[in-house]
Order: C-alpha cells, then sequence, then structure tokens
C-alpha cells in the first residue's frame, strides 16, 4: 500500500478515535437505557401493552382515594396507569433545581392546563426554603424526584459525600410529603459506574434528558420556547428550570404548540409505564 495512502488511512482512525472519546466523555462510561425501550420490555414482560385508559391525564387533585388503575409509583405523587405512551405521542416535562419564588406561578400553569410534570428538586436553599411548595407539588399530582443536597457534581465528589447528597433530599421529601423519590438526576448529567452503583444501594433510578433550551444562559422566553420546540420528539424528556426568570413564562406557549401538534405531556415515570424505575439505571431518551 503506498505511504500516502496508508498515512491517510490513519489519520482518518485516529479521527474517528478521537470523535468517539469526545462523545463518550472519556473516563465517564456508562450504559443508559431509554424510557422507550423500559417500557416495551416490561410490557413484552408482562405479555400485553399498557391498559390505555380513557383519559390522558393523571388523577385529578385531591383524589386521595386511590381508586383507579395505578401502579406503585403512585405512592411518588405520579399515577402512571392513566395514561399509555405506547399508544399516546407522549413527551416528559421535567423542572430542575427548584422549588423557587417561580413555583407558584408555574403550579398555576400546569394545573389550568391540566399537565402534570416531574420536579427534580434541590435540597439547600430550595426544598429548605420553600417547604409548603414541596407539599404543594406532592398535593397537586406531580412527580417528586431528586436533584442532589447542593448541587454537586457527583463524578468528582467522594462516595460518602454522594451517598449524603441524594439521601439528605430523600429524607426531606419523605419528612415533608411522606413519599420518596424514585428519580434523581444528576447534577450537569455526569455520572458514571461508581454513582450508579452508589444509586442502586439508595433506590434511586438515575434521568438524563433529550431537550434543553438551555435556560440558564437566556431570559427569552421566546427564545426557551423555540428551542424546546425545535428539539422535542415522541418519548423525549424536556429539561427546563423552574429558577430562572424566562423559564415559567415559556411554559404555555411550549404546551399550547406540543398539544396542537398532538402531544401528551406526561411525567417521566408515566413515560416508562408499565416499567418501573430500576435503581441505579441511567433513563435517556
Amino acid at each position: 500500500m503506498p505511504m500516502v495512502q496508508k498515512g491517510r488511512i490513519s489519520g482518518l482512525l485516529v479521527g474517528a478515535v478521537s470523535l468517539a472519546l469526545g462523545l463518550s466523555g472519556c473516563g465517564a462510561s456508562y450504559d443508559t437505557t431509554s424510557p422507550r425501550s423500559a417500557r416495551e420490555h416490561a410490557a413484552a414482560d408482562a405479555g400485553h401493552s399498557t391498559p390505555a385508559a380513557s383519559k390522558p391525564n393523571v388523577l385529578k387533585e385531591g383524589d386521595k382515594s386511590g381508586k383507579g388503575n395505578k401502579s406503585d409509583n403512585s405512592d411518588n405523587g405520579d399515577d402512571t396507569g392513566s395514561v399509555d405512551c405506547a399508544i399516546a405521542k407522549c413527551v416528559a416535562l421535567t423542572f430542575d433545581a427548584g422549588p423557587s419564588g417561580n413555583t407558584p406561578r408555574l403550579l398555576k400553569i400546569l394545573k389550568r392546563e391540566h399537565v402534570h410534570a416531574t420536579f427534580f428538586m434541590l435540597g439547600k436553599n430550595h426544598i429548605v426554603k420553600h417547604p409548603d411548595l414541596v407539599r404543594r407539588i406532592a398535593d397537586e399530582g406531580h412527580e417528586l424526584a431528586n436533584h442532589t443536597w447542593s448541587h454537586k457534581i457527583l463524578t468528582k465528589t467522594d462516595s460518602d459525600e454522594v451517598r449524603s447528597e441524594i439521601t439528605r433530599v430523600q429524607d426531606a421529601v419523605a419528612r415533608l410529603t411522606g413519599r420518596t423519590p424514585l428519580l434523581m438526576r444528576p447534577p450537569q448529567g455526569r455520572t458514571d459506574e461508581r454513582v450508579s452503583k452508589i444509586c442502586r444501594e439508595l433506590g434511586v433510578a438515575q434521568v438524563l434528558w433529550s431537550v434543553t433550551a438551555k435556560d440558564y444562559q437566556t431570559t427569552d422566553s421566546a427564545l426557551i420556547e423555540k428551542r424546546v420546540l425545535d428539539q422535542t420528539e415522541r418519548d423525549g424528556i424536556i429539561l427546563l428550570h423552574d429558577i430562572y426568570k424566562g423559564t415559567v413564562p415559556a411554559v404555555p406557549g411550549i404546551l399550547a404548540k406540543l398539544k396542537k401538534d398532538g402531544y401528551t405531556v406526561v411525567t417521566v415515570s408515566q413515560l416508562m409505564a408499565p416499567a418501573i424505575p430500576e435503581p441505579g439505571k441511567v433513563y435517556r431518551p
């Protein structure tokens, strides 16, 4: 083989390896499962699809009777039996890093639109500062989830501190609501095999995302709305923050357009049902 051709092939291989390492984030390799895959495998194991409900929305506020087709996840504030995402065109809506002073307005919007979301809550300066909002999030039927106590990057934190970051939120939410989160979103989405092992021990699954508006970079609500809608696909997970000024005003437009496009907006556990989130696993669309 001519030396020029050998050099060209060698260069291509080096480039491909470099690209692969860059995409994987060298040193932070881990397996992921999509919500759709989890749902389909659970349905196949059960030998049938999820029973379709007559209404796509979750249990109405104030209905604590336990009637209806509810899965075990209902203890976490989420009625996964109320929508079949194998049939409906679903997308999960999630909010990180609250609650905050913006959350009451957000909850009012979600209630008006008959939408439930998953709230990945921070402990320090959020759960501690807004305990009544944590209770309200639970009482209005949203899914309670964990975003660590103080937003430390778990892959750069020693194991004992990782356990503390997760456990303190679990305990605080349980004290306030009587419900213990099943889901945890690692800050900046950074996780690895060590963090996953700790999550497995603590009984929480990890949830990443497929849609981000990067609302921490802008207060332009129209831009936030556009970024979300441009990226949204069926079985995706939308990441927003209810702590930033421009985010909550973007939500009505996002919900209206998603509804027009035929989407049913759900919680993460609804998106996965009948699968139950498996502790330690990393779920990403």
